[in-house]
């Protein structure tokens, strides 16, 4: 197998390669794609074969949290149990480039759940082909930041990872280079949100 190789606009994404991707992930593929904070890989939520390639990419075990990557905040409140100061938080300050840690719902698949505290991480990213992608999709996509084993940062350049990692991929989606930056961490539950992660994203109403 080798991955597609999608030359994507990252400000004008052109529909009809969004559709093409959308249609690898529905058949279980996994995409490499770019979030407004690094590239990450995804594939489709409820696929187990998908969900344990990105595992072996990256050499996870179980014990790794995973991001569900959504489209906005109706698609959220599916997955997670958000009060109103949540809500309005999350509202505030997305699309961007910050991760919610939130009380999982039974909706989430359990293999997704932090295992002992029944939670799950939540991204709404402000990167056009990302939401073009999530909106033609209509579903949440899971999601991990494209580390490779041994490294501490993740890849940058579209090309290389096609380089590294095209007999593992379905899709390598090229919206150019993407320097990395964590994404800002947040801890919501009903004591009140806190920042447990200073990344890319600026929150200044938890300082």
């Amino acid at each position: 197998m080798m991955s597609q190789f999608f030359e994507i606009h990252p400000e004008n994404p052109q529909l009809r390669l969004i559709h093409r991707a959308v249609e690898i992930i529905r058949k279980g593929g996994v995409i490499a794609y770019p979030t407004d904070s690094s590239y990450a890989l995804a594939c489709h939520l409820g696929d187990k074969q998908a969900l344990d390639k990105i595992r072996r990419i990256r050499q996870l075990d179980d014990k790794h949290d995973f991001t569900l990557v959504c489209k906005d905040l109706t698609q959220v409140s599916n997955f997670t149990k958000i009060g109103n100061e949540a809500y309005r938080l999350i509202k505030t300050l997305t699309p961007g480039p910050f991760t919610f840690i939130l009380d999982a719902t039974r909706e989430v698949p359990k293999k997704l759940q932090h295992p002992k505290k029944k939670t799950i991480g939540i991204r709404i990213p402000d990167h056009p082909v990302a939401q073009l992608l999530l909106q033609e999709l209509e579903e949440a996509l899971f999601s991990a930041t494209l580390i490779l084993p041994g490294e501490t940062e993740a890849m940058t350049d579209p090309y290389e990872i096609r380089n590294r990692l095209e007999h593992e991929l379905d899709l390598v989606i090229d919206a150019g280079i993407i320097e990395y930056e964590e994404t800002t961490m947040i801890e919501v539950s009903n004591q009140g949100a806190s920042i447990i992660r200073q990344g890319k994203g600026i929150a200044p109403m938890l300082d």
